[in-house]
């Protein structure tokens, strides 16, 4: 099948607007969506939730590391069930404002957003 984008006059977005949306979201559910089952992705204005599914792993086998807006969650090498992964959220994490709780085999993450940090100068007319 051969999907061709469509450039839309401005006189036809409201009426199309909706319909555009709901396809998009649809194609990218259906064939981009590709999570892992007992995996879990929310997300609020200040943070992201992240829950995962690791039984029979204890926590002192967890280790997980934040490098900007990539999360590493790797087990110990002497841990019972091994496990490693790694996400990248869409924007840089506050590792210090992040928290993780393991309990009864799920694995908790609570990904504090870092509020982007702006470079702009002012300058003075002189």
């Amino acid at each position: 099948m051969f999907f061709a984008p469509v450039v839309r006059t401005r006189a036809m977005a409201p009426a199309f607007r909706s319909f555009d949306r709901s396809f998009e979201r649809f194609v990218n559910d259906a064939f981009f969506r590709n999570l892992p089952p007992g995996f879990a992705v929310n997300e609020d204005d200040k943070a992201w939730t992240l829950t995962l599914d690791m039984p029979g792993i204890a926590r002192e086998d967890v280790a997980i590391n934040i490098e900007g807006a990539i999360v590493r969650i790797d087990t110990r090498a002497e841990a019972k069930r091994q496990f490693k992964a790694a996400y990248e959220l869409p924007q840089d994490i506050d590792a210090e404002a992040s928290a993780a709780k393991l309990e009864h085999g799920v694995l908790t993450l609570t990904l504090a957003k870092k509020a982007p940090v702006s470079t702009a100068r002012r300058i003075d007319v002189k």
